[in-house]
């Protein structure tokens, strides 16, 4: 039997695509990795980044298709650390949001090897971050869900395969709604079904982050006809994500100042830097004096 110490196996968030919404930890370890084992919705740009000389495996199982199985990426995680290799087991968004992560664990301490999550941007999060929206509003949305319209088969999980809304959906609250899947008619009549408004509103998302981005804006009522997207789409619903600002849309007075104290607090933080109102009257006197 081999005396070498096992490696370990690092469950490291790819984000949703943009390579720039990396964390620096996850960048640095692509880099330094010896075998990296990616999810198939990990973008090239990302993969770009790992040594000439690792190990990279697509382990991804897209859409359902049984290309690999669980327990074959179990074994190669299990198999590379056990020859001495650090494993990175890069998954597209955060590691830990239905990426699989608790089976993957399982196993990993079933078989005794040393393992570390290493969090990345949710793809939830960066496609209301990409429509300038707030998945939270203190005068809307109270809570958010984060769910999966799609669940493990019952022979895989003990339960139903459809995911219960009732207790989910409700008006205070914002669904994030990952692998919304391609039935939406089925998944808008269960939101109905569960007290949702019609007139709720909702965002399709697909590629959240990444140049080929695309969104749809509906409410539930007209989700139905909502075209259709490449994966990895997200589904927002609330009222939360359809708030836009009460403010005049005019364009605002610049020469309009706050009150005489934070002005002065303000110059001196930043003496440098001039008022807008001082900026207008600067290039009013200029305009003149041509």
């Amino acid at each position: 039997m081999s005396s070498t110490a096992p490696g370990i196996v690092r469950f490291v968030g790819a984000g949703p695509g943009d390579p720039a919404l990396l964390t620096v930890r996850a960048d640095s370890l692509l880099r330094s990795a010896r075998v990296i084992l990616h999810d198939d919705l990990v973008a090239p740009e990302i993969l770009a980044l790992a040594s000439p000389d690792a190990v990279v495996l697509n382990v991804g199982k897209r859409c359902g298709a049984k290309r690999i199985t669980q327990s074959d990426i179990n074994a190669l995680m299990i198999g590379f650390a056990r020859r001495g290799a650090d494993v990175v087991r890069l998954k597209s968004g955060d590691p830990a949001i239905f990426g699989r992560l608790a089976e993957e664990i399982d196993a990993l301490s079933a078989a005794a090897i040393p393992f570390e999550i290493v969090p990345g941007v949710s793809a939830g999060m960066a496609a209301a971050a990409s429509l300038g929206v707030s998945l939270t509003d203190r005068r809307l949305s109270s809570r958010v869900v984060f769910a999966s319209a799609h669940r493990a088969s019952a022979s895989q999980s003990g339960g139903a395969e459809s995911t219960d809304w009732r207790g989910l959906a409700r008006e205070d609250a914002t669904l994030v709604i990952y692998m919304p899947g391609r039935d939406i008619a089925h998944l808008q009549r269960e939101l109905l079904n569960a007290g949702l408004a019609p007139d709720t509103p909702a965002i399709i998302v697909s590629r959240a982050s990444t140049p080929s981005q695309r969104e749809h804006r509906a409410t539930l009522s007209t989700l139905v006809s909502s075209p259709s997207f490449d994966a990895p789409s997200i589904l927002l619903i609330g009222r939360a994500v359809a708030h836009t600002s009460t403010a005049s849309a005019t364009a605002p007075d610049p020469t309009s100042t706050l009150n005489s104290d934070w002005e002065s607090f303000l110059e001196l933080l930043a003496p440098g830097i001039a008022s807008p109102a001082a900026e207008t009257l600067a290039l009013e006197e200029r305009t003149h004096s041509r």
